[in-house]
Parts: C-alpha cells; sequence; structure tokens
C-alpha cells in the first residue's frame, strides 16, 4: 500500500506533498510523488529543469526524514489525472493527495479540472488539500 500525490511546482503542489508526507508517515506506508507534463512544444524548457531540481530537492527531503519514496516524472502525453490515477493503481494506493486551487464556473467549463477526473476516477479515498492563503 502507499499514499500516492499529484505534485507540480506550485503552492498547492507543496501543500499536497506536505499533507501526503504526513499522512504516509501516519499511515507507516510508502509515498508516491508523481509529477506529470503533456510533453512536446507545450512545455517550457525552464520550467522542465526547474521541475527536476525541485523534484530532486523532494527526494533529499524525503531520504532525510526516513521516508520510504519514490518519484515518477512522467512525460507520456497524458493529462495528469489519468497518470495520477494510473499510478495510483500502479503502486497500491490507499489513499491520493492533490492541491487545488480556487476557480470560476467558466474556468472549470473551458479548460477542464484535472482535480474533477482524479475524485470521479480514482478508486481510492481522495485528500484535496488547498494551500494557506499568503
Amino acid at each position: 500500500m502507499s499514499v500516492v500525490v499529484g505534485y507540480i511546482a506550485a503552492d498547492r503542489g507543496r501543500a499536497a506533498l506536505d499533507a501526503a508526507i504526513d499522512e504516509a508517515k501516519r499511515r507507516g506506508t510508502d509515498l508516491v510523488v508523481v509529477h506529470s507534463f503533456h510533453g512536446g512544444p507545450r512545455e517550457d524548457g525552464d520550467e522542465i529543469l526547474a521541475t527536476d531540481e525541485e523534484l530532486a530537492e523532494i527526494g533529499a527531503r524525503l531520504e532525510a526524514e526516513g521516508l520510504p519514496h519514490s518519484i515518477h516524472d512522467y512525460v507520456r502525453g497524458n493529462d495528469p489525472a489519468k497518470d495520477l490515477v494510473m499510478a495510483a493503481r500502479e503502486f497500491d494506493a490507499e489513499l491520493i493527495v492533490i492541491g487545488i486551487r480556487r476557480r470560476t464556473a467558466a474556468g472549470k467549463f473551458l479548460l477542464g479540472s484535472n482535480a474533477h477526473d482524479i475524485l470521479m476516477d480514482a478508486e481510492c479515498p481522495v485528500l484535496t488539500v488547498k494551500a494557506q492563503s499568503t
């Protein structure tokens, strides 16, 4: 069993990671960190490098905390929601943790919603986390 967290390099992603670390420790299970890019020309090279550095820092943090973990950076052309749900199945997740943000109804309609897709498609409970307001 594991706790799977969908990670993005943003405040809501960091909040989800913190909550997932707490849950994995509380449950005594592995943490699986999943980051997903679509890939191709729509991705920014600087953003990819920054994310790689951040994922390396996360790995160092988890090592220092002694938490069993794995980090997966997928570039498979899938929506992040699909990659996260597939990872949850692959790693026998007992919980998925995701960060969410406030969106307007029009924004949800035009852009879709990874959070909604994860909630509908996941086979295990999903914990949604908001970043603290600054």
